[in-house]
């Protein structure tokens, strides 16, 4: 079928690109905020750079997601590596503030270009080869996996890559001295992460065949976006289930950019230096994101335990909050227990995040047709990211103690009520009005069809 993979080959495929994308955004997440610090940038310069990265996501989220579903998916990806490679050899090289900013917008730039094409050609692949009705749920599991997997391998790289250049004969400290401090020891993860992307570029353009689509012209590419990003943002507008699942993923930034934020200050604080801070860091988001995984993993079962897609994610969201109030709990206080429950706070936050995501977009795929998928994830990652920017500036500027992490926990609580009927008045399991040729939402009397057709995979 014009070289279209089979179901199974494509969601390795898929899960290749999920590793390969998110490895090197792995390697940074440990140093970069150190990083930012030793080139003189107060937090609050530091929260600037974030909201430079968000900001850019959020304003290109939208054209970009339209030109992948215009101009196809292979090339957009390739265009998101190609981004993530200047950003990553701007921070990690540059010295001046205005490098820096540039290179976290770009940043942004390849998260917006990146952050629906993957995932729409895999399910575009799915459904040529299997029809509307095919199992979408468990490779958008093992997708959410490798990303996890990838993230936890790259954050436990990236932060003993600078630690270990420490030991011995200090070749850290050679390093920035032979390069005049332009590549210091917090540089090696990203510019190592410069390295797989071209790995990915390479592998994007090679292994993800696509239906061949009409010729494209520049005229055509320009008056398809907005139309595709007019039908993805009514889209959102009109079916209370594709809300909640936007709703969901503002509170999910709104938390997320929280926890990035202030936990490598709390690492470094508790060992009193940057570098062991970075390890410290590395471990526990290396855990993090392991619980992640597992959750992304199991995000099947507790579909079919919660009796549907919509509870499970309620039972996900509710842990994850429930996890940053535990880490606000203990932010003042210091000792082992406290410790201890921040730890179990924060594996509560990955833990539920990854359950809920592959049952929020399974729910999302089934509304959403192949013109405008790729738009329409494009919409869930931009209200992550607005939501990411202003949580993370109004954390920056809040007294050190609870009250940030309080913040984070009240935004992805209410994400969870939106599934508990509550807000939406709507039962769980219904799923609000239908799209045009979406899976009908069921009645009172039998589960709804979308939940009970997934349940089983």
């Amino acid at each position: 079928m014009n070289g279209i993979p089979e179901p199974s080959a494509a969601r390795r495929r898929y899960v290749t690109v999920c590793v390969l994308f998110w490895l090197p955004i792995g390697l940074t997440i440990a140093p970069l905020i150190l990083l930012l610090t030793e080139r003189g940038m107060t937090l609050a310069a530091v929260a600037g750079c974030f909201a430079a990265h968000s900001l850019t996501a959020a304003a290109l989220e939208l054209p970009t997601g339209g030109l992948s579903d215009v101009l196809g998916r292979r090339a957009v990806l390739a265009a998101a590596g190609v981004a993530n490679l200047a950003a990553l050899l701007l921070v990690a090289l540059g010295t001046a503030p205005w490098q820096l900013g540039l290179g976290m917008a770009l940043m942004g730039a390849g998260r917006a270009l990146s952050s629906g094409p993957a995932e729409a050609w895999y399910v575009d692949t799915v459904h040529a080869r299997s029809g509307p009705g095919a199992d979408l749920r468990t490779g958008l599991a093992r997708g959410a996996s490798a990303t996890s997997a990838a993230l936890a391998g790259g954050t436990l790289l990236g932060g003993a890559l600078p630690w270990l250049l420490g030991l011995g004969p200090d070749l850290g400290d050679r390093l920035s001295g032979a390069t005049s401090g332009l590549v210091l020891p917090l540089s090696v993860p990203l510019l190592l992460g410069a390295a797989v992307v071209v790995g990915f570029v390479l592998y994007a353009l090679t292994a993800l065949p696509e239906p061949p689509r009409p010729p494209a012209t520049l005229r055509g590419v320009l008056r398809g976006i907005p139309a595709t990003v007019g039908s993805g943002l009514r889209l959102g507008g009109r079916d209370a289930l594709v809300r909640r699942v936007l709703l969901s993923a503002a509170g999910a930034g709104s938390a997320l950019a929280v926890v990035e934020l202030l936990t490598p200050g709390r690492t470094a604080a508790l060992t009193g230096a940057p570098e062991s801070g970075a390890v410290l860091f590395a471990l526990l988001a290396c855990a993090g994101f392991a619980c992640s995984a597992v959750g992304s993993h199991l995000a099947p079962l507790a579909a079919r335990l919660a009796g549907g897609g919509e509870r499970a994610v309620l039972i996900g969201l509710g842990a994850a909050a429930g996890g940053l109030f535990l880490l606000g709990a203990t932010a003042a206080a210091g000792g082992v227990g406290p410790a201890v429950l921040a730890a179990t706070g924060f594996g509560l936050v990955y833990l539920g995040r990854g359950a809920a995501g592959p049952n929020e977009n399974e729910l999302m795929h089934r509304r959403v047709g192949a013109s405008g998928r790729a738009t329409a994830l494009s919409v869930q990652s931009l209200a992550l990211q607005l939501s990411a920017a202003l949580t993370g500036s109004v954390a920056s500027l809040l007294p050190p103690g609870p009250l940030p992490w309080l913040l984070g926990g009240a935004a992805l609580l209410a994400a969870a009520l939106l599934w508990s009927g509550l807000w939406s008045g709507l039962r769980p399991g219904r799923g609000g009005r239908r799209s045009p040729g979406a899976p009908s939402g069921g009645d009172r009397r039998t589960p709804p069809r979308v939940d009970a057709r997934s349940a089983g995979e």
